[in-house]
C-alpha cells in the first residue's frame, strides 16, 4: 500500500480556481505517478479533472488540501503546491 501525502495550501492568485488555473492544475496532476485529490471542506474531487476543479469555485484565500497516493504522490504533492502557492504563474 501506498503512502498518501496531505499539503494544505491557499489559493492566491486573485481570480481564484477559475479555467486557466484549472487547466495547469490539471495538466500538472497528469505528469505523476500519483491518484491527485483536492480536497475543500466537504469536496473532494479528481485534480485531473478540469470540470471538477471548476465545481469547487475556490477563490481567493480559500484553503484547499492535495492529497495524492502512489509512486509519485510527494513530488506530485509539492508541485501543485508550488504551483498553487506561485499563484498559477499569474501575475496577480
Amino acid at each position: 500500500m501506498s503512502e498518501v501525502i496531505r499539503r494544505t495550501v491557499t489559493i492566491r492568485n486573485k481570480l481564484g480556481l477559475h479555467a486557466r488555473a484549472a487547466t495547469k492544475l490539471a495538466k500538472l496532476s497528469h505528469q505523476f505517478d500519483a491518484k491527485v485529490t483536492i480536497v475543500q471542506g466537504d469536496q473532494r474531487v479528481d485534480a485531473s479533472s478540469v470540470m471538477c476543479l471548476l465545481l469547487l469555485a475556490s477563490g481567493q484565500g480559500r484553503e484547499i488540501d492535495v492529497v495524492a497516493e502512489g509512486k509519485d504522490a510527494l513530488v506530485a504533492v509539492d508541485a501543485i503546491a508550488n504551483l498553487i502557492e506561485s499563484r498559477f504563474d499569474e501575475a496577480q
